[in-house]
Order: C-alpha cells, then sequence, then structure tokens
C-alpha cells in the first residue's frame, strides 16, 4: 500500500512538472529576447523531431540506419520546390513532404529490409550518398551547389509566419505531436511487435508477428516524420543546400539517438537537446571545445553505454505507473 502511496505521489508530481514545463516553453519567446538563443532553441526542437523518427526505427526496430539525412533532405527539397515552383501553402507542403517521404521510405524500404544490421547500414549509407549526389548535381531542378533560395515563409488565414517567434511555435508544436505520437506508437500493438522484432526475429514469427511488415512500417513512419522536418527546416532559414544533408548530418542524428538512449522517447529528446546546446556552451573555449565534446562523448560509451536515459529508466517508470495504475482495483488487486 505505502509502495502505491509513493506511486501516485510520483505521478501527481510529473503531472506538475510538465505543466510547469509547458508553462515555461510557451513562455520562453517573451522571456528570451536574444534571438540567436530562440534560433538555438528552434534548432532543438528540429533535432529532437529528427533523432525521435531514428529511434523509431533503430531503438525500436532494431533497423540500423546511417543515411537518415538523406530523408531529411528529401522532405526539405521536395517542400521547396513545391511552395517556390507550384506555390502550394506550407501546411499542405508539409503534409506532402511527409508522404513523398515516406514513400520513399517505402520503396527503399522493400528491398533494403530483406538485409539486417551491418549490410542493412551499408545500403542505407549509400542511399544517402546518391541522395546527395542527386542533390549537388540536378542543378536544372535543385540548383546544385548553390542551393534553393527564397523560399516562402508560411502563411495562415493570409497572415505571414516568417517571425522567429512564430517558427518557435511551429517547432515546438511539431516537437510535442511527435512525441505524443512516439508516446502512443510504442505503447500500441504495433509499437510492441516493433519491440519484439527488433529482439527475436524468430519469436516474433513463432508467435504470428510478420518481422518484415513492421520493419517495413517503422522505416516508412521514420522517413515520412524526417521529410516533414525537412519541409520546416527549409521555409525557416528559406534556403537549402546539399550541405545540410551529408552523412555528417546522419551521423549527428544517430549520435544523439544512441547518447540520449536507443528506445528511449525521454532519451531522444534529451540527447538532441544536449548536443546542440553543448557545443555552444562550449564556443568560448574556441579552440577546444569540440576535443572537450569528443571526450565527453568518449567517457559517455565507457562509463554508461546505454545513454543518459536508457532502457532502465524506462523500465523503472513503467512499473512506477503500473503500480500506481492498481490501486484503482482496489484492495483485492494487492498481490
Amino acid at each position: 500500500m505505502d509502495l502505491r502511496k509513493l506511486c501516485k505521489l510520483f505521478m501527481q508530481k510529473k503531472q506538475l512538472m510538465m505543466l510547469i514545463a509547458a508553462f515555461v516553453f510557451l513562455s520562453l519567446p517573451f522571456i528570451i529576447t536574444n534571438s540567436y538563443v530562440l534560433h538555438v532553441c528552434i534548432t532543438v526542437c528540429i533535432y529532437i523531431v529528427l533523432t525521435l523518427s531514428l529511434n523509431l526505427v533503430t531503438g525500436y526496430a532494431g533497423q540500423l540506419v546511417l543515411g537518415h539525412a538523406a530523408f531529411y533532405g528529401i522532405g526539405a527539397y521536395a517542400g521547396a520546390l513545391m511552395m517556390l515552383h507550384f506555390h502550394i501553402n506550407f501546411f499542405w507542403a508539409l503534409v506532402l513532404s511527409a508522404l513523398l517521404t515516406g514513400m520513399s521510405g517505402f520503396l527503399l524500404g522493400l528491398p533494403a529490409l530483406r538485409l539486417r544490421g551491418d549490410y542493412l547500414a551499408i545500403v542505407t549509407l549509400g542511399f544517402g550518398e546518391i541522395v546527395r549526389l542527386i542533390f549537388v548535381n540536378w542543378k536544372t531542378v535543385t540548383r546544385g551547389p548553390a542551393g534553393l533560395p527564397g523560399i516562402p515563409a508560411p502563411e495562415l488565414l493570409g497572415v505571414s509566419l516568417g517571425g522567429r517567434t512564430a517558427f518557435y511555435y511551429m517547432a515546438l508544436l511539431l516537437a510535442v505531436c511527435t512525441i505524443f505520437f512516439m508516446t502512443r506508437l510504442i505503447n500500441s500493438g504495433i509499437g510492441m511487435a516493433m519491440q519484439t522484432v527488433k529482439h527475436d526475429e524468430v519469436a516474433a514469427e513463432a508467435i504470428g508477428i510478420k518481422p518484415r511488415k513492421y520493419k517495413i512500417m517503422a522505416f516508412v513512419m521514420a522517413s515520412a516524420i524526417a521529410g516533414l522536418m525537412g519541409c520546416f527546416y527549409g521555409a525557416y532559414l528559406s534556403y537549402i543546400s546539399p550541405t545540410a544533408f551529408v552523412y555528417n548530418t546522419s551521423m549527428t542524428i544517430l549520435t544523439m539517438a544512441v547518447l540520449g538512449g536507443l528506445g528511449s522517447i525521454m532519451g531522444s529528446v534529451l540527447g538532441a537537446g544536449l548536443l546542440v546546446v553543448l557545443p555552444e556552451l562550449l564556443r568560448f573555449l574556441n579552440d577546444y571545445r569540440m576535443l572537450i565534446f569528443g571526450a565527453l562523448m568518449v567517457f559517455m560509451m565507457i562509463y554508461k553505454p546505454e545513454g543518459f536515459w536508457g532502457a532502465s529508466h524506462r523500465r523503472r517508470n513503467i512499473y512506477k505507473t503500473n503500480a500506481y495504475g492498481d490501486e484503482g482495483d482496489g484492495d483485492g488487486a494487492t498481490s
């Protein structure tokens, strides 16, 4: 009984913390007057969504992807071209970019997900490089290395939403919606099936789960989310170029997912936040900041390989939630 009371208190404190966090994030543009700090906050939201999308396919479905920036870039270029040449509204471009990128993920996933482990990683790495070369060399469409300038700002009911404050709220909304979607998904039957496939494909097949089906679903959803964020990124900067979607970008997103904790939503949020903010905080150590940053990453991998918020934290939270939920069953539910 005492454990249940403690768990109930924990859940109440958690809800209170969420309300406080919501208030802080919503009032942030009015608290912060520095435009660059607000830009960093928007970048954090962008990388939270990208890290969550990669974590879906790598952390929950267990498929190592090394070319995630390709889908980010496809969404960015698709959205930019639709807005520039077809004058499609930004919000429709978001949806269409997600659909197009999801289709790209499906077409790649059909043959690629027959492979596993390192072989799949090499295929996705090659796909990322092919997409980058298309961006560079298809000059009649992408303008090559010169990129696409003049991407129009979003408009809603005839009102331009081009200010940094408006983009902050849009980025925050996209991040919150992605967290909500991921939370619902991984606790659903589909999410449980994905995690089963990750841990043991043979056992999954034995209980009627088709591994390839759920791996492709994860791949398509992760691609669509990355493409949606790519469209947002292009509208935010009003300019995109191939240099934003290189192999290093894929590695940055993967590093955020691994250091935060694979298979953890909170880990993705922490990993993205820390790896965006930390390099900015170390700028005063201009000549040594990347050295310190690299040393911290090595330290984490040696002494805390499961990340900042890995599977052990997630299990503890599940136990607490279940214990709290049992209280509603009455005294007869005690074990």
